[in-house]
């Protein structure tokens, strides 16, 4: 069977450069602490790794931290800066205000809930039906003991990018540190932190075609965290435990890609909004969801009325193409996408959407495949449901 992966913004696969990379190194397996030869092989790989995504988005070597991935990552600066009161950082607020959004990874929203019953106080800012903030109304949530405002860079489910230059302007205008999940722009975006006004930017692997269970964080110079995992030493006293060489080893490879073929991301653009009009203007009862213009150049995120968002996945799955029906973290929940709620759909329609997300391995034939695949899809589904029989 014919397999077209259009997942990406859930996982992707390994480039072969980067797979290639790994082999390599698979016997580099010395602990990066240790003194000797095997050790300091290790640290030498990991430390050019660190300084390649620092010169990436305009950082000093020594501000970038390695994790397990962005969930970490966002629990790190959450809990860290919440945490920072008065035991640790005499003379600020012990109870801080925290300014996110309702459209979050479950990473920062759970996380979020899970502060609030310690006594953080949190704002949710909505967004419009495009999935954006209001910055009027996020100036307006700043409080004094605001101490954190975290916006993801774009959404996962529907891909609209929020307007992160002047959140980072708002922020640094009422001296707030300012945090962004970046992890689905990393590596395909042109990112400076200081342009930004970025104090935190979290970043993920597997997101970017290197390997799972790796990631980072930037801190800017100065800012305070109080680490997550207590224990050895590493990671500048941040975060405890031995860091995953070979891991790190794949980000640095999967980056220099990206870096070294900027032709991707409008390669990958064209090749999305050729599938997008075909469906839109082929396929009736149709809608788009997410920004126009400020979306990520890979995703498209389609409702298809009176069908199953499901039932379309399962059947498109049968001919060999991988899409999703809303963000992997929640693929096993009934409930319909909370993205998807928030910008104004109704449960029908949340729960009849899905996401098709592009990658640098996704080919013009692939995407041809899918648009001689999809109109029959719908029409034999639609066929079956008794609500577009009644409409």
């Amino acid at each position: 069977m014919r397999r077209v992966y259009l997942d990406n913004n859930a996982t992707t696969p390994l480039l072969p450069e980067v797979k290639q990379e790994v082999i390599e190194f698979l016997d580099i397996y010395g602990n990066a602490s240790s003194l000797h030869k095997f050790g300091k092989e290790s640290r030498l790989r990991i430390e050019k790794v660190r300084e390649k995504i620092s010169e990436y988005i305009g950082a000093k070597k020594n501000e970038i931290y390695f994790t397990s991935g962005a969930s970490e990552a966002n629990n790190l600066v959450l809990k860290g800066v919440s945490s920072c009161g008065k035991t640790c950082c005499p003379g600020k607020e012990s109870n801080p205000h925290i300014i996110t959004t309702v459209v979050e990874h479950p990473s920062v929203l759970n996380t979020c809930k899970c502060l609030e019953g310690l006594g953080v106080e949190v704002t949710y800012l909505k967004v419009d039906s495009d999935g954006r903030i209001s910055l009027e109304e996020l100036e307006k949530s700043i409080k004094t003991n605001t101490s954190l405002i975290s916006v993801m860079f774009a959404n996962n489910e529907i891909g609209t990018i929020q307007p992160i230059r002047e959140i980072g302007l708002i922020a640094k205008k009422h001296n707030i540190k300012f945090h962004t999940d970046a992890v689905q722009v990393f590596a395909k975006e042109n990112i400076n932190v200081d342009d930004l006004n970025i104090d935190f930017l979290t970043f993920s692997g597997h997101k970017f075609n290197a390997l799972k269970g790796v990631g980072g964080l930037y801190i800017r110079s100065k800012n305070h965290v109080c680490p997550l995992i207590h224990g050895g030493h590493q990671e500048g006293m941040l975060r405890a435990g031995t860091e995953n060489t070979i891991g790190i080893i794949s980000m640095g490879k999967a980056l220099e890609y990206y870096m070294e073929h900027p032709e991707t991301e409008d390669k990958i653009l064209k090749m999305r909004n050729d599938l997008e009009n075909y469906i839109l203007q082929n396929i009736s009862d149709t809608k788009l969801n997410g920004h126009k213009e400020y979306r990520l150049k890979n995703t498209v995120n389609i409702s298809f009325r009176f069908i199953e968002g499901e039932s379309i996945l399962l059947m498109l799955d049968h001919l060999g193409i991988a899409v999703s029906t809303g963000s992997a973290c929640s693929s096993d929940s009934l409930e319909p996408s909370h993205v998807l709620k928030e910008i104004g759909l109704d449960d029908d329609m949340a729960h009849s959407s899905v996401r098709i997300s592009l990658g640098p391995l996704t080919t013009q034939e692939e995407i041809d495949y899918v648009k001689n695949n999809i109109k029959n899809v719908i029409d034999r589904l639609r066929s079956l449901s008794p609500l577009y029989n009644e409409a």
